[in-house]
């Protein structure tokens, strides 16, 4: 994504992922396998399975496996997620 900073621990079975955004970013619906995180800065809003949430610096939030789910992230946004896959995300050079 532009404007996304982001740093990948790459386990056997799942993958954490350190990302802060510069820029605001519309995500559109998908889903995924299931999805834990933790807000470190700024501000994010999710519609998971159906429900609008939003989330700022302190918050968790966890998507369960299957569900459907979009949002919206803001500038300045940074959190730490688990996600409960091995191949989610990939290093890019």
């Amino acid at each position: 994504m532009e404007g996304l900073k982001a740093y990948l621990s790459q386990a056997e079975n799942h993958q954490i992922v350190f990302m802060e955004f510069e820029t605001d970013v519309d995500l559109a619906e998908h889903s995924h396998a299931s999805q834990f995180g933790i807000v470190l800065e700024g501000k994010i809003d999710l519609n998971i399975d159906g429900k609008k949430h939003t989330f700022v610096k302190g918050d968790r939030y966890f998507i369960p496996g299957g569900t459907i789910h979009s949002g919206k992230i803001y500038a300045g946004y940074a959190d730490v997620s688990f996600f409960e896959e091995p191949s989610r995300y990939r290093v890019s050079e």
